[in-house]
């Protein structure tokens, strides 16, 4: 009998995941890519010719991210640290930094918006060229504090990320403390970031909530809810509703338990294997697996220069909504629509200098490194 791997819904402790220019790659040397539907959702495939993200840095702050990974190393560089260790950090970002044990899903979200792409195994990245800036915040059980997140996020936007990528959030009701002031951190430093040019992505959530979940839910941070391989709203996630309206939607899975149906990606050695993949290899499902893909056409446009708000612009105006095949209109279940690479660098062509105002922002150094998406058991292919 076939064992199925249910994806498990996200609990959440403070902080919880949310795992519910150069030439066109060639497909025939990355051998997943035929799994591969999400790049394909948001023409990643077309956009390639102009940008695949060289020159880009997409900070991945989550749980850690395997440095070592054949489909990750050439493109992953050092980060940092921040669990409970204060506003220094004391690690280099890895998965297993830190003095404890890892989780994998930074380093599927990692896969998903930069994975190698050409060198003969695996997957390829949304912007293959990009650099992944790895900073870990969340523990072994995907969980961590806000004021880890804020660490995190204020030390990507002081060493170099143009993109940060938040797979994470906190359970509905939350919203209503940072809009009140009683939680400010991860707020603060979002804004932060923002006004230095950075394009922030964050997870919608995976509770069906109509709202987008905390921190998506701050203004400036681009929210970013679930599709599956149909173009549907996935059933888990939440609705692109926020302040700011400021939401899109991109390949997050169906979560439901046939393989193909989620995203394939990146995982640590041991930590993959289900529907016949290489151990280092797994689909998982959620607004987690949808955030990355923003971030990796984020990081396309950042590489032609086309960054911070200008990109963020193009991004969301040439955004398609599945069912009305409208462009940039926004509405609850999909915010502007499912992000399109390639007409989003083609309303962006031009070159945009950075804000005089804004305070420059050191290169990548190293550093002192939703349980939907965390399937329990292994899973096979149905015959």
């Amino acid at each position: 009998m076939s064992h199925i791997r249910r994806p498990m819904i996200a609990t959440a402790l403070t902080v919880a995941l949310f795992l519910a220019i150069g030439p066109a790659a060639s497909a025939a040397t990355d051998p997943l890519w035929a799994e591969q539907w999400g790049p394909q959702q948001v023409d990643a495939p077309e956009a390639w010719p102009t940008s695949t993200g060289d020159g880009a840095v997409v900070a991945i702050v989550d749980s850690g991210v395997d440095l070592d990974h054949e489909d990750l190393a050439a493109n992953a560089v050092a980060g940092n640290t921040f669990l409970d260790c204060g506003d220094s950090g004391c690690g280099n970002g890895d998965w297993e930094s830190g003095g404890e044990p890892g989780h994998p899903h930074g380093t599927h979200v990692a896969g998903i918006a930069a994975a190698v792409t050409d060198n003969g195994v695996g997957i390829k990245g949304v912007a293959p060229d990009a650099t992944i800036l790895a900073v870990r915040v969340l523990d072994e059980n995907g969980s961590g504090s806000f004021e880890d997140i804020a660490r995190g996020v204020r030390w990507s936007t002081d060493n170099g990320a143009d993109v940060i990528n938040l797979s994470l959030g906190a359970l509905p009701g939350v919203q209503v403390l940072e809009m009140t002031g009683l939680v400010s951190d991860v707020r603060d430093a979002i804004a932060y970031a923002t006004s230095r040019g950075v394009v922030v992505v964050v997870a919608a959530g995976n509770e069906s909530f109509p709202l987008c979940a905390s921190p998506a839910f701050n203004d400036g941070a681009v929210c970013v809810t679930a599709t599956d391989q149909r173009e549907a709203k996935a059933f888990y996630a939440n609705q692109a509703i926020k302040p700011d309206l400021l939401a899109v939607s991109a390949p997050g899975g169906s979560g439901l338990p046939l393989c193909g149906e989620d995203i394939v990606s990146t995982v640590p050695a041991g930590e993959g294997g289900a529907c016949s993949y290489p151990d280092t290899y797994d689909e998982f499902a959620g607004t987690s697996m949808a955030a990355p893909h923003v971030a990796g056409v984020a990081a396309m446009l950042t590489a032609t220069g086309c960054a911070g708000d200008a990109a963020v612009s193009a991004i969301t105006s040439t955004a398609r909504n599945p069912v009305t095949g409208q462009r940039g209109a926004w509405d609850p279940a999909y915010g502007y629509g499912i992000v399109d690479a390639d007409n989003a660098l083609a309303a962006c062509p031009v070159t945009v200098t950075q804000d005089a105002d804004a305070e420059p922002r050191e290169t990548p150094r190293s550093g002192p490194p939703d349980e939907r998406d965390r399937p329990d058991r292994a899973r096979e292919r149905p015959e």
